[in-house]
């Protein structure tokens, strides 16, 4: 069985998540080599920065269609939950992954400060194996100005000015828009049953 491997988008900041991950006692690797993603046992894909530079390295690396058609768990953290719906508002528009089938849309806050920075609580939609040992309305910590709105796979949502997803899943897709590495013990735990799936 292959590694769990931290996907490389060129413009994330892997180290924070990769210590997260060895903490728990688990070994990864940071790699965009096509042929060691496509025999992961898991990925999870970063993000920090925006989704034409996000989507225009793993189009160069020839990484977008075996995302696509991945079968193991993978987990998208911020940006990398929001590439895998099919498009983004930023920069005039983003063709993105297209597994999730819903746009990806600037934050409307009502006067509140943007991007969305802090602490903030995730509420259930329903039970979930990636909620175990975490209590409904646990704070995570968030730093973002686009969200994936509510819709048929959100898992939890979150109020900033409006309601959004911040936890997602399509079958083997999970998606999640706060920073689990940048949320203490809470966020340790949601990694870890994600790596005990």
């Amino acid at each position: 069985m292959g590694k769990i491997i931290i996907l490389n988008t060129d413009c994330a900041n892997f180290t924070s998540i990769k210590s997260a991950i060895e903490k728990l006692g688990y070994c990864c690797m940071i790699t965009a080599e096509p042929s060691i993603v496509k025999n992961a046992k898991k990925i999870i894909l970063p993000g920090v920065g925006t989704a034409l530079a996000a989507m225009n390295f793993l189009s160069q690396k020839k990484l977008v269609d075996i995302i696509k058609t991945f079968t193991n768990p993978i987990l998208g953290i911020c940006l990398g939950m929001q590439i895998f719906c099919n498009f983004s508002e930023e920069s005039n528009g983003v063709k993105t992954i297209g597994v999730v089938k819903t746009s990806v849309l600037h934050l409307k806050t009502n006067n509140l400060p943007l991007p969305h920075i802090g602490w903030n609580q995730i509420s259930f939609n329903k039970c979930h194996a990636l909620f175990k040992d975490i209590p409904n309305n646990s704070r995570f910590y968030f730093v973002h100005s686009y969200i994936v709105p509510v819709n048929k796979y959100t898992l939890s949502v979150t109020n900033y000015g409006m309601n959004f997803s911040s936890v997602i899943q399509k079958n083997n897709f999970f998606g999640v828009q706060f920073h689990p590495e940048k949320s203490g013990k809470i966020g340790s735990q949601l990694l870890k049953n994600f790596l005990e799936m």
